[in-house]
């Protein structure tokens, strides 16, 4: 690997936020109080720098520090945490992209530019509020301005004068000079009808907003699945409205959350099932009655399961597919792709995915249905014993125990392990096979923890978005993820005092050339102890240019250090980085894996120090 000079960015990073909503533009000074004084940070974040404002994104974050600069933290799929260098005077987070207001009064956006959400318009602004896949800003004029999708009319802005505003998933509501709370958009869940009064603030989220009323008090309206808009009683200063919750900021500077799916989605309903099955937001068991039982999200009636008896179920993203003991399939909840138009005929298994199901005939053919985007629903020809759909992606399990993959592959979902299984489960962006032995194995994203499954025997296994379950050979059902909700308050930003609760390691990033084209990787520590190898650590030769990759989490003696990363270069070099846990991204002197290399001959970098 060739030498270059060893720097670090200057942007933190720490655990990631499951939810969409961008943080309050107003009100935030009293997050000043929150210093950054952890042991955990490198030498330019010693200083003292403080948080003074905080915005809440889809599975990240980003601070607005008392120097002006903008530090980020969470997933970076789309760049969404690389924020730029220089001053600004509010940021904000959004789906896929943030916005900077300069104190110039410029926006900069940056991160993911689909339908030119980031494409900030000229002119000078005194707010921005960066939504799902739009944005809006306040002009100096007092006139809202938006761009980026329309869909819902969530970017027609009403005219007037307005003192702020904020973006939510497809609707915004913005703040009258007057005191008052207009929305627009989207309110199919009665996000946009305001409450009358006054207010000193708004937030949008996905299906829900809330208002911080003159007496500091909350109030919020809209979607309440998760009991995001029952807002804890007392004054607050500020708010935000994330996903599926919302999160306050007393004036003592202490910040409170409420709500989030993550909840319901593992209090698991007592009593005994022979199957479970987990879906995008809700799950679903089949009593040993045959009777079906649903909870979690309920809001496209995925969890209305009909009357009558069944024989399986299969949870989607937000529909459900049922197999009657008739072996006909009948599905409910959403079907804006066709996902529960299931064809007649007899089957005899099922499986729901995000917007597409796959059935197994009684022939042992394989047919599927929905969303095909991404060739999810071209089965192969040939037999089948089992099928199982997931999010862009469907896995067969042939009568020879082996697993076969197809559709989307960008986190080696598709890519099963070989050896014989009994049976199979494809989630979001991951899937989970059951091993002859009762052992299960997982593969693909693992960001929420959710390809990392408990060691023991079962004899069941579903694999959800953010998690997954399975079922012991007792009947026990039991669900496990890694949530990274809006509680998940940084240390840094929570604890100023916080010191390391463990020394770390220094060591080397490896990585291999294999012989299918992909590039493994792993950590090697400074002392000659052996490699670690994270569950998560081959990169695919289909990564998209300049998209940074992470490895599931490296732990020494029971300690996580942090994750490798990776991106692939235009010129066909991976170059390679290591984020420490609560640290930032370093990338060493020598970190580029070289396109010609052989296979299997390892190449390590320079030595990496974790400060330990």
């Amino acid at each position: 690997m060739p030498s270059l000079p060893l720097r670090t960015t200057t942007r933190r990073t720490a655990l990631a936020s499951l939810a969409l909503g961008a943080l309050l533009l107003l009100a935030l000074a009293a997050l000043a109080a929150l210093g950054v004084t952890s042991d955990w940070q490198r030498a330019e974040a010693q200083d003292g720098r403080r948080a003074v404002a905080i915005s809440v994104g889809s599975e990240y974050a980003c601070a607005l520090l008392d120097s002006g600069e903008v530090a980020c933290w969470g997933n970076n799929g789309s760049g969404q945490t690389d924020a730029p260098s220089g001053q600004f005077s509010v940021v904000s987070a959004g789906l896929g992209h943030a916005c900077g207001l300069r104190e110039t009064g410029v926006v900069e956006c940056w991160g993911d530019n689909a339908f030119g959400r980031a494409d900030a318009p000229s002119g000078r602004f005194n707010a921005v509020s960066a939504g799902d896949h739009h944005t809006c800003g306040l002009r100096e004029d007092s006139a809202i301005a938006c761009w980026g999708s329309n869909d819902d009319g969530r970017t027609d802005a009403p005219a007037g004068h307005f003192s702020a505003v904020s973006a939510g998933w497809h609707h915004t509501c913005g703040l009258r000079e007057d005191g008052t709370i207009e929305c627009w958009g989207n309110n199919d869940a009665g996000q946009a009808d305001a409450p009358s009064g006054r207010f000193n603030a708004v937030s949008a989220g996905s299906s829900h907003s809330c208002g911080l009323r003159e007496t500091g008090l909350v109030e919020c309206w809209g979607d309440n699945g998760a009991g995001q808009t029952d807002a804890p009683t007392g004054q607050f200063s500020a708010l935000s409205v994330g996903g599926t919750y919302s999160c306050g900021l007393r004036e003592t500077g202490a910040v409170e959350c409420w709500g989030g799916y993550d909840k319901g989605l593992t209090e698991v309903p007592a009593g005994r099932f022979g199957a479970v099955s987990a879906g995008g937001y809700h799950n679903c068991g089949l009593r040993e009655t045959g009777v079906v039982e649903c909870w979690g999200s309920n809001r496209e009636s995925q969890t209305d399961a009909p009357a009558g008896r069944f024989r399986a179920v299969s949870a989607g993203d937000s529909h459900t597919c049922g197999l009657r003991e008739t072996g006909a399939v009948e599905c409910w909840g959403s079907n804006r792709e066709g996902q529960t138009d299931a064809p007649s005929g007899r089957f005899r298994a099922v499986s729901a995915a995000w917007s597409h199901n796959c059935g197994l005939r009684e022939t042992g053919e394989i047919e599927c249905w929905g969303s095909n985007g991404n060739g999810q629903a071209n089965a192969p020809v040939g037999r089948f014993r089992a099928v199982s759909a997931g999010g862009q992606h469907s896995c067969g399990l042939r009568e020879t125990g082996e697993i076969e993959c197809w559709g989307a592959n960008w986190d080696g979902q598709t890519d099963a392990p070989a050896g014989r299984f009994r049976a199979l489960s494809a989630g979001g962006g991951h899937t989970c096979g059951l091993r002859e032995a009762g052992a299960v194995e997982c593969w693909g994203y693992t960001f929420d923890g959710q390809a990392q499954p408990p060691a023991g025997e079962h004899r069941s296994v579903s694999a959800g978005g953010p998690h997954s379950c399975a079922l012991s050979v007792d009947s026990t059902a039991t669900c496990w993820m890694i949530y990274n909700g809006a509680a998940d308050v940084p240390a840094w930003l929570r604890e100023p005092s916080a010191t390391p609760v463990a020394e770390v390691e220094s060591g080397r990033i490896v990585a291999q050339r294999l012989a299918d084209g992909r590039t493994e990787f792993g950590w090697q520590p400074a002392d000659g102890g052996e490699r670690l190898l994270p569950q998560q650590r081959y990169f695919p030769t289909d990564a998209t240019v300049n998209r940074w990759l992470r490895s599931s989490p490296i732990a020494v003696d029971g300690v996580e250090i942090g994750r490798i990363n990776a991106r692939l270069l235009a010129d066909g070099r991976i170059e390679f980085a290591f984020t420490p846990t609560d640290g930032d991204r370093i990338l060493p002197q020598s970190r580029y894996f070289p396109v010609g290399t052989g296979v299997g001959r390892w190449l390590r970098s320079t030595e990496i120090d974790l400060g330990g």
